[in-house]
């Protein structure tokens, strides 16, 4: 599990200049919609580092939440300017996390009113896919995605109704955690769908995501949809997890062979695993999807924003406006019919997950570009949330978790649904199937850029992080390197420099590493400013793949300390404290 704990020897005040420091060279501007004034962050920081903050459980982590979750002393914008207010206080979930040691750096981009699922219907800019620049970054959620996936903070929360916190998550290869409703209290959010939204959380890993919800989660009285729920802990996975799928008839890609292809071999990476996979039809699942835009639901977004779409519509995006709009011709007659149909195809959905331990859909059933939303905005948008939008409506919870490669070297992701109260079981299926990601085509390059491991002070959100960021680095994913190698401290600087050490296949550990990619130029750069005594070498992951990485021979690390048992350079350091 990922320790959220800094060490006492890159400070928190550290970190957070770090962040600050790597915004003044970013091109996109358009990740976050506003940003804590430094000070600020600083004198937080400074706080943690004065008190007791170090055995808070996300002590020193940073996160951002979307702009339409209230921080205190910033605005909400929801993203329309015209909507905007300063928040007197923050969101309830905000207030848990800040408790828990968390600093709050931002407010991230969203589609306006978390009206879609692409990423691009903001007036803010759109957010630049972390993978590749001409992919969409999926939304609502896409500025709390993107933030994540690029490492400029530990974890951003999301909302998700229709997928909003599933969809960018697949887009952008990361972690996302839509827990169950009303486990999460929504005090302090602006809706879309009231009635069914869930406040979501990305990550990087499975662990951080899960134990963000468990910081997050807990009754609230002052919120009406707030439930009292026990408190969520990861299980066991099941010795054969019976994992219900669509029939192959029913799947959908859209013309994506490459996510079709992905899918299958995914479904046998589970099987590879013990799991079971159950074939099942899944049309009341796709029925219960097209309901949400097709039925009532549609005019609770038109509630949220009643006096503004009524009194002043050309503050709205055009899309969002037409969209929205339609609730006018939705009467009561109307409504009660899709309540009844949504009850039958809650009951049929109740009886096929009590054979099963889950479902296991494609995130997204396809990559989407920027040039493919300019041809189709509102279908493609449509499109996206085949497997997400009926998630909310039959009160499941879900979580989404790259598992594979595609042949394009794009991360294929499975999301793992479940009944409410599930959390926990999901969570644990997610994370053995995160850990045994099907390789691709190992060494890869993507589009000419060079990928290679970091697993020393580089890591994200240590702060010597924002130096790999100014060589142009890109963030791939998150693994470990198989087990077979060592990791030192070696002697010489304060800190100890940390030495990866080749060990005989099984004879040690699988230690933490990030995998970044960059421009060969700055690669050669990188290893001409090697200090000694590391050289760069290839180095094996737990994930199948290979990448360059800085590793030691067996003389340099004499006189060094062996400290693999920590399994990261980040426990080390936590335990030298």
């Amino acid at each position: 599990m990922r320790l959220a704990v800094r060490s006492s020897y890159f400070a928190v005040s550290q970190v957070v200049a770090g962040f600050y420091d790597s915004l003044e060279a970013l091109r996109d501007r358009s990740v976050f919609i506003s940003l804590k004034k430094r000070e600020m962050a600083l004198a937080e920081a400074q706080s943690l580092e004065d008190g007791d903050g170090s055995s808070k459980p996300l002590y020193g982590m940073l996160f951002a939440v979307k702009d339409n979750i209230d921080v205190a002393g910033m605005p909400t914008t929801a993203g329309c300017s015209a909507f905007s207010y300063a928040a007197k206080r923050s969101a309830t979930v905000v207030e848990r996390l800040e408790a828990a040691g968390a600093i709050l750096v931002g407010k991230t981009n969203m589609d306006q009113f978390a009206t879609g699922l692409v990423g691009v219907r903001s007036p803010f800019g759109i957010p630049q896919n972390a993978l590749r620049a001409d992919l969409i970054p999926g939304g609502s959620s896409s500025g709390s995605a993107v933030a994540v996936a690029r490492g400029y903070v530990d974890f951003a929360l999301g909302t998700d109704a229709a997928g909003a916190g599933r969809v960018p998550a697949g887009m952008n290869g990361i972690v996302g955690l839509k827990p169950t409703l009303g486990l999460l209290p929504s005090t302090g959010v602006v809706p879309a769908c009231r009635t069914l939204e869930s406040i979501s959380v990305f990550a990087r890993d499975v662990d951080l995501a899960f134990q963000v919800m468990s910081v997050c989660a807990g009754f609230d009285p002052q919120d009406p949809f707030s439930k009292r729920l026990p408190e969520p802990s990861i299980g066991a996975v099941p010795p054969r997890p019976r994992i219900g799928v669509p029939i192959t008839a029913q799947r959908q890609f859209f013309g994506d062979e490459a996510s079709e292809k992905a899918y299958e071999a995914d479904l046998e990476s589970l099987k590879g695993l013990g799991a079971e996979i159950v074939e099942i039809d899944f049309e009341p699942f796709h029925a219960a999807a097209r309901l949400l835009y097709e039925g009532p639901w549609l005019a609770e977004r038109y509630v949220a924003i009643k006096d503004l779409i009524e009194q002043n519509p050309s503050a709205l995006l055009p899309v969002t406006l037409s969209i929205i709009s339609q609730a006018r011709n939705l009467g009561a007659i109307e409504a009660f019919e899709a309540f009844y149909q949504l009850a039958n195809l809650k009951r049929h959905s109740e009886l096929v997950l009590e054979g099963l331990d889950c479902l296991a859909v494609p995130t997204i059933p396809r990559f989407y570009t920027m040039s493919d939303l300019a041809r189709e905005p509102v279908v493609f948008n449509s499109n996206l949330g085949v497997y997400t939008n009926f998630v909310n409506l039959l009160d499941l919870a879900a979580i989404t978790v790259p598992v594979g490669m595609r042949e394009d070297n794009l991360p294929s992701s499975l999301t793992f649904i479940g009944p409410a109260g599930s959390d926990g079981a999901l969570a644990a299926l997610a994370r053995m199937a995160g850990a045994h990601q099907r390789p691709a085509h190992p060494p890869r390059a993507v589009r000419g850029r060079i990928e290679i491991a970091i697993f020393g002070p580089l890591l994200s959100g240590l702060p010597r992080n924002a130096e790999l960021k100014a060589m142009g680095a890109n963030f791939l994913r998150a693994t470990r390197t198989r087990a077979d190698y060592r990791l030192f401290a070696i002697p010489g600087t304060v800190p100890p420099r940390p030495g990866l050490l080749p060990v005989a296949p099984g004879q040690g550990f699988g230690i933490e590493a990030e995998v970044w990619s960059l421009e060969p130029a700055a690669f050669g750069a990188f290893c001409a400013n090697l200090p000694r005594p590391c050289t760069m070498g290839t180095v094996a992951l737990a994930d199948g793949t290979e990448a360059k990485g800085c590793l030691v021979d067996a003389a340099a690390v004499e006189a060094a300390t062996d400290i693999s048992e920590h399994g990261s350079w980040r426990a080390y350091l936590s335990a030298r404290r």
